[in-house]
């Protein structure tokens, strides 16, 4: 158990917390009440947005895959924003760094399921700029989102903390 584990519930020893007083100033700040993804308990209403997140990411993903051949410079930069615009949607729509991840894992299936060529030889993406730009431009938008701060900054004076 971790020391701020063991201040948010009150059973750490030498804490300084237990359950009826307040926190000394030089005890660590209890977690976010929301705590991280893995915290907290998966319910039907947040499994059911993942699961539309998904989706709507891999709709992105195809719609992205056709727009970005068709039309090179301007239909690159508008799969690429649109692919930024779901995964950090996602991320604010849920409030969590998950809410990035299931898009662009959606994203990401479709994407990889459209390079794959057929036994006709027919491809979707030809070995381009445009193509690799779209493939390795959207995964660096998905790492970006999916890795940008959502947590509030805690709530302390200028100074340094832990001081």
């Amino acid at each position: 158990m971790s020391t701020r584990s063991r201040a948010a519930s009150g059973s750490g020893s030498g804490s300084g917390a237990a359950a009826g007083r307040p926190a000394s100033s030089g005890a660590a700040t209890p977690a976010p009440a929301g705590g991280s993804f893995l915290a907290q308990p998966l319910r039907a209403g947040r499994l059911a947005a993942y699961a539309g997140l998904f989706v709507f990411g891999a709709v992105v993903g195809a719609a992205g895959a056709l727009v970005q051949g068709g039309f090179f410079p301007a239909g690159l930069l508008l799969a690429l924003v649109g692919a930024a615009g779901a995964f950090y949607g996602g991320a604010r729509a849920v409030g969590t760094k998950a809410g990035a991840v299931a898009p662009a894992a959606g994203w990401l299936v479709v994407v990889m399921l459209l390079t794959a060529t057929r036994p006709e030889g027919d491809f979707l993406f030809g070995a381009d700029l445009g193509s690799y730009g779209f493939l390795l431009g959207g995964m660096a938008v998905a790492v970006m989102c999916a890795t940008l701060g959502q947590g509030s900054q805690p709530s302390a004076p200028a100074a340094r903390l832990g001081k």
